[in-house]
């Protein structure tokens, strides 16, 4: 495998019989993810229909009045539920907003799980009463991909195959519709789409976007673009998983750059996989070494989570 460019993998070498097919692919997605953080993958199991069909609903919510779309927005809710609207996150230690606005879905549990007392309900959309069901379908579809791709990570760091799946049971992952208007008259120079950030969370799946747009920063100092094939689903890896991982999977550093001669419209859907609040993040014993010594103590997902929403200004102090 080349190390110019992230790789593109087919999820059916996983689930192959073939060992050796199968683990070139545990390679490979290890390999991308350390030298890049990102890779792509085909084949992944995710219904295109399906996609297009969350796209185009909150494309409907999108164009709706600024007044109605306010209406679900959750002042105090951390942007966790319903709409963040255009200009209220930055990244992390940038005072210019990002050009965007998103709507959140977030996981739901059975009643009478302890968890039910702890997630925010969801915010459904009454004008477009179909959405609940598009977005709840996608997120299971989201979650087998997530859980796959863990396990051939923990196989390509030397660990029990089902290492993260109890972390990952009812985890607090969240589904955003991101939609980026054309670029605003009288904009900040400063502002772009999406400043230059590390997702939060364990690993980002992203449902192919409607343009071009996003950047991986390589790790000498330059930005790579990325945008996936059609029918193909890119995913990084996040905070939560350099912790874990003890920096041998770093998150990288990426963003989402203003068209250069236009000033259209994007759209964007990423699946943030977050492990269960009450899940200790811990560095694995296969990431310490003696030339890789435990970097981070033990920290709750839930209050490392809590920090970074500080830092990206949907949490007040």
């Amino acid at each position: 495998m080349s190390l110019e460019t992230i790789a593109t993998l087919d999820l059916g070498n996983f689930l192959s019989t073939d060992k050796n097919i199968r683990d070139r692919f545990v390679k490979e997605l290890g390999d991308s993810l350390k030298e890049f953080g990102f890779f792509a993958i085909g084949n992944h199991g995710v219904d295109q229909g399906l996609i297009e069909k969350n796209y185009a609903l909150m494309q409907e919510f999108f164009e709706l009045p600024v007044e109605v779309k306010k209406k679900y927005e959750i002042e105090g809710g951390g942007g966790q539920r319903g709409y963040t609207s255009f200009g209220k996150e930055h990244a992390k230690d940038s005072k210019y907003p990002d050009l965007k606005e998103f709507w959140h879905v977030g996981r739901e549990v059975p009643e009478g799980h302890a968890l039910k007392k702890i997630y925010q309900p969801n915010v459904w959309i009454k004008e477009i009463p179909e959405y609940e069901e598009a977005a709840l379908e996608l997120m299971n579809q989201l979650d087998r991909l997530a859980g796959l791709t863990l396990r051939a990570l923990s196989l390509y760091l030397g660990e029990n195959e089902h290492t993260f799946d109890s972390m990952l049971e009812y985890g607090n992952s969240i589904l955003r519709t991101i939609h980026y208007p054309e670029i605003p008259e009288g904009a900040h120079p400063q502002s772009v789409r999406a400043g230059a950030h590390e997702d939060i969370n364990l690993i980002t799946i992203l449902c192919e976007s409607t343009a071009p747009g996003l950047e991986l920063l390589r790790r000498d100092g330059t930005w790579l673009p990325i945008h996936a094939q059609k029918g193909f689903m890119v995913i990084d890896s996040g905070d939560m998983l350099a912790r874990i991982t003890n920096q041998v999977i770093p998150a990288t550093t990426h963003r989402v750059v203003n068209p250069g001669n236009s000033r259209e419209r994007r759209f964007s859907m990423p699946y943030f996989v977050h492990p269960r609040p009450d899940a200790e993040l811990a560095c694995l014993k296969s990431c310490i070494s003696e030339g890789n010594p435990q970097k981070y103590p033990p920290i709750l997902a839930d209050d490392f989570l809590t920090e970074r929403l500080i830092e990206i200004g949907l949490i007040k102090k």
